[in-house]
């Protein structure tokens, strides 16, 4: 049993890959094993892992599924998971060479505390410039909802999270679809734990054109479900009527997107801001997500 999973979901990345794999074999400890949920890719992926797996210093381990989307690879990833951190790291993504000993040695000092889930870090541009902010001084632990909500973090997160917890939370995809964002998990977490802060980059990010971040407006259209799903969430989490109204907004457009608007104010925390919300759900059915 390794302490840290270095957990990667794949789809047709092969030619990403070996990046992420080289950062690996620069760690500067070796506590840790990589797990590989390839999501029925058509490339070489399945011959790449074996090549790696006859040179690589630590241990690979490869799971094969038919395609469903992220969130049920990270599913997959969770259930066959004997560590006792999970790291999700993104094909296009690649550590920092101090990566994984700082997750382990601040671990070492909340390991104990029952509330703490795990740790999030920051993501980087490069090794020493963020994607966004760095973490808000003074804040030893936080929830991702008061990180971005209350101390007004920028940029992506690196998230580390206890197994253990993650068993307990697991992404619910609708049929049909294949894409929910990893917020819904991670803000039902934040009902119950906390989060160790972590001021460093662990992760240099590349946004492909083929990712997640890239294909925001085609994912929501394709998975209305899942979207509006996670915004009733986030309405239900929201404190301030902004914020509710904001993401009243968006679960609304997930309704219209679904072609079920009726059914949407119906089941709204509030149908007088989802009648409220409609003209501007609309606008943006018509515009951002047309």
């Amino acid at each position: 049993m390794n302490d840290i999973c270095i957990f990667t979901p794949t789809y047709n990345r092969a030619y990403r890959l070996p990046g992420l794999f080289e950062s690996l074999k620069h760690q500067e400890c070796d506590n840790f094993c990589w797990l590989i949920v390839d999501d029925g890719s058509s490339d070489d992926t399945e011959a790449l892992v074996q090549g790696f797996k006859k040179s690589s210093p630590f241990p690979i381990h490869y799971i094969r599924q038919d395609n469903g989307g992220k969130a049920r690879a990270h599913n997959t990833g969770v259930e066959h998971c004997d560590s006792e951190l999970f790291f999700c790291v993104d094909s296009d993504d690649e550590l920092t060479p101090h990566a994984l000993n700082e997750v382990w040695a601040r671990w070492l000092e909340v390991r104990e505390n029952p509330r703490i889930a795990g740790i999030i870090g920051v993501y980087g541009k490069t090794s020493s410039e963020p994607l966004g902010t760095w973490m808000p001084d003074g804040v030893e632990t936080t929830t991702m909802w008061d990180l971005y909500y209350r101390f007004k973090y920028k940029g992506d997160s690196a998230h580390i999270y206890r197994t253990d917890i993650l068993r307990s939370f697991p992404f619910k995809v609708a049929e049909g679809e294949k894409f929910i964002a990893e917020t819904y998990v991670y803000h039902q977490i934040d009902q119950q734990y906390a989060l160790a802060t972590l001021n460093k980059i662990l992760v240099v990010a590349e946004y492909l054109p083929d990712g997640y971040s890239k294909n925001f407006p085609k994912l929501t259209k394709e998975n209305p479900i899942g979207y509006h799903t996670l915004k009733r969430l986030y309405i239900g989490y929201a404190d301030r009527i902004l914020l509710k109204y904001q993401s009243t907004i968006l679960y609304m457009v997930g309704h219209m997107l679904a072609k079920t608007t009726k059914a949407g104010i119906e089941d709204a925390p509030s149908k007088a801001l989802a009648y409220l919300a409609c003209p501007p759900a609309w606008l943006l059915c018509k515009t951002m997500f047309r």
